[in-house]
């Protein structure tokens, strides 16, 4: 079960965001991962809670920030019920996606799982719902990702494969790269893997 921290800024001018301490692992039935937020004075600042089944799917998303909370899961596509900070307020939402995404390092980890690609073979295009903080509102985007290159790097308890994706932002023509290990993000846009306790849970290859 790997645990670790991520350090987050802003990608356009690397102010920094805060923190994400986070632990994650695989189960019979798919993969979860749990994480709390702080500024980078130290205060929380939201919280993360996502499981997917074993084909990559959404299962149960939960997520908090400044007071707002959404929840979700895969049905008719995704659907999810975002409420207000005053809690009297909950708005429902359904989308024809494949997934969710977000500010977290957790969902490039699920986006990657779900379309299983082969180093070097042909692209694949999903389109998301992803909340962005503080207030979780909702967005629909299409993206394109390609799997470029896979590589292993020698360690301690045996190879590290690490594979290095293209994320094209369709709307925008936008490209970047995600390097992801296993089940953890080495590093994205805003993202850097700064601690990890135990090594990533391994994927079976496609």
């Amino acid at each position: 079960m790997p645990r670790g921290r991520y350090s987050l800024y802003d990608p356009h001018d690397h102010s920094p965001l805060g923190e994400e301490r986070f632990h994650c692992a695989p189960g019979p039935s798919g993969w979860r991962y749990v994480s709390q937020l702080t500024a980078p004075s130290g205060t929380p600042t939201g919280s993360v809670d996502l499981a997917i089944d074993d084909l990559g799917r959404p299962i149960r998303l939960q997520l908090q920030s400044s007071d707002w909370q959404v929840r979700g899961a895969a049905l008719d596509g995704v659907t999810w019920v975002r409420t207000d900070p005053t809690g009297e307020h909950a708005t429902e939402g359904n989308v024809r996606a494949h997934a969710f995404s977000g500010a977290s390092p957790a969902f490039y980890v699920a986006i990657s799982r779900m379309l299983r690609l082969s180093p070097g073979g042909e692209s694949a295009r999903v389109r998301l719902v992803t909340f962005a903080p503080p207030v979780l509102a909702p967005l629909t985007l299409d993206q394109s990702w390609a799997l470029v290159d896979r590589t292993a790097h020698a360690t301690d308890s045996g190879p590290l494969e690490v594979d290095e994706y293209q994320v094209s932002h369709l709307d925008t023509g936008e490209q970047h790269s995600v390097h992801i290990a296993g089940d953890v993000v080495l590093s994205a846009p805003g993202i850097e893997l700064e601690e990890l306790d135990g090594p990533p849970s391994s994927w079976a290859r496609p």
